[in-house]
């Protein structure tokens, strides 16, 4: 496995190393050991997927608040999408920058986001499913987002949402958080 540290600190993109043969590919996608020597939380207490029906379908950005912030590890198993986060760490030099990567299943990719970090996506393709792994679970009383066009953000999305969330629709801009 190859570990890339990202813009935004605490964040990298995985990329597995798949040994080829005439069967397919094989390739590790999650070692604790690896994790544990970057820093990073290794410990994995929920996995959920995300199945999207049609291309545009736009989720997020997504958070926990403390004591339950949430160490994510995500990867495209069916199609692909733009991948977003947003630092919303306070004091972070990076606070409310973003970082994006096309996640596609026929790439074994992964992104790894630390906690204090919204998370997003964009499928660019029907028939898309996403693959979480959480350090915490889902805590609904600790859920919060950032709306996804907020424009102190500035994310430049592939393509106007078609599909989105009441709740999604609905978020607090990065200025209304507390």
């Amino acid at each position: 496995m190859t570990f890339a540290e990202t813009p935004l600190a605490g964040a990298w993109v995985i990329d597995p190393e798949p040994h080829h043969d005439e069967r397919g590919w094989f390739a590790r996608t999650y070692d604790a050991e690896e994790f544990r020597a970057r820093g990073l939380d290794e410990r994995v207490v929920q996995e959920s997927l995300s199945y999207n029906l049609r291309a545009g379908t736009l989720r997020g950005l997504h958070y926990q608040v403390a004591p339950h912030q949430e160490a994510k590890l995500v990867r495209c198993t069916q199609g692909a999408v733009f991948d977003v986060i947003v630092d919303l760490r306070e004091g972070s030099e990076t606070y409310a920058r973003w970082f994006s990567v096309e996640l596609r299943a026929e790439e074994p990719r992964l992104l790894y986001i630390p906690e204090g970090l919204a998370h997003g996506f964009q499928t660019l393709v029907d028939g898309t499913e996403v693959h979480y792994r959480m350090n915490r679970a889902y805590a609904p009383d600790h859920a919060r987002g950032i709306c996804w066009d907020d424009p102190a953000l500035g994310i430049d999305w592939p393509d106007a949402a078609r599909i989105i969330s009441e709740r999604d629709r609905s978020l607090p801009v990065l200025g209304e958080l507390p």
